[in-house]
């Protein structure tokens, strides 16, 4: 677990810190400090980074730590991140959908992973850099998960699947601060990283081609590889694709099909290994399939609640119902026909500001 063990005679006020080496992870330490937390810094290693960028960034979180006088350590996670994300993510892909690593890699191993050594260890709480606030509901008793003050950093559609359990032991320094606040606060403190870019892409696919990635990985041999028709929505075969994985569901470009109104990937039939296009307005629909449901304050009873929902991280909240059915599945009715999402990702359910729950994308309704 962890390659260096700073984390002893630890107290309730102790706070483990997730560090990844960017900005707003070091100001959400130096902002713990002075609330007078007992900080403890952790980086997580997640794939073999001498001379990357990933090595870069590690120095970074160790040397915020130094001039915050808090412990630093690391934790191993290379071999869970290699089944836990890249495995998923490449077996997400050819099987025709289109997974968020970022939401896999939060749910099942990073704050997994942190939440496992506060409790080994009888800390107080795991804090992270993430945009997003936590609020005692005083009517329930229950946690909250609160949009961020400021609505261009919001990252609550990432964090939903977090469960009362976490939330009570979770602290996020920087959900009622904008970007431009946490940066002045690091350049006030003299950190390095004060202006630091933030990474947008797959940090183990940094140069975005997924597909390349995946093919060096799992070899080209899956079905998902091989070419076949591209049909429209009547069936008729309009001309042949290089293989369904080089494809995303809303793509115009590079279909390569001559047509009078533009033709859009509408979706994937893996199992006959057709990619099927569509008109723009093909695209649209109104309800919404969701699995593997979490619902934040833990009742879990069926029921149906009127809500506004994302369907990508940077879509503004749009107003529906969601029908919440047993087996951790839901159903999502739209007020507006919105841009089908493609199965694999995620949809976001809000009440007001509070995340009411959230799950995975399985299978859309066409309008």
């Amino acid at each position: 677990m962890l390659a260096t063990d700073p984390y002893e005679n630890a107290t309730s006020q102790t706070v483990l810190c997730a560090m990844s080496g960017g900005v707003d992870s070091s100001v959400a330490a130096l902002l713990l400090c002075e609330e007078g937390f007992d900080v403890r810094g952790a980086t997580m290693e997640l794939f073999d980074v001498e001379g990357t960028k990933e090595n870069a960034d590690a120095e970074d979180a160790r040397e915020v730590c130094q001039r915050l006088g808090i412990p630093h350590g690391t934790l191993d996670l290379k071999e869970r991140f290699a089944t836990c994300v890249i495995d998923t993510f490449c077996a997400s892909y050819l099987d025709g959908r289109t997974p968020n690593p970022c939401i896999q890699c939060n749910r099942t191993l990073k704050l997994a992973s942190l939440q496992q050594v506060r409790r080994a260890h009888d800390m107080g709480y795991v804090a992270t850099g993430h945009y997003v606030r936590r609020a005692l509901d005083p009517s329930t008793g229950t946690w909250q998960l609160l949009r961020a003050v400021d609505p261009d950093k919001d990252q609550s559609y990432v964090l939903y699947h977090l469960t009362q359990d976490d939330l009570a032991h979770m602290l996020f320094p920087l959900g009622n601060l904008t970007k431009d606040a946490v940066r002045c606060l690091a350049a006030e403190h003299g950190f390095g990283n004060a202006q630091k870019a933030e990474s947008q892409d797959i940090c183990f696919v940094p140069d975005g081609d997924h597909v390349s990635f995946i093919a060096r990985r799992c070899g080209m041999g899956a079905r998902a590889f091989a070419p076949g028709d591209i049909v429209d929505e009547t069936g008729a075969v309009r001309g042949q694709h290089q293989g369904l994985i080089r494809y995303t569901l809303g793509q115009r470009k590079g279909i390569g099909i001559a047509n009078a109104e533009p033709l859009y990937v509408k979706a994937k039939d893996v199992a006959h290994g057709r990619l099927i296009v569509a008109p723009r307005a093909g695209l649209l629909t109104s309800i919404v399939a969701v699995e593997d449901v979490n619902v934040i304050s833990g009742d879990i009873r069926p029921r149906t609640c009127a809500v506004t929902v994302k369907l990508s991280y940077r879509q503004d909240p749009v107003p529906a119902e969601i029908q919440l059915l047993e087996d951790r599945k839901a159903l999502i009715r739209l007020e507006e026909p919105q841009t089908r999402p493609a199965p694999g990702q995620s949809a976001v359910a809000y009440v007001g500001d509070a995340v009411l729950c959230g799950g995975t994308v399985s299978e859309t309704t066409p309008e």
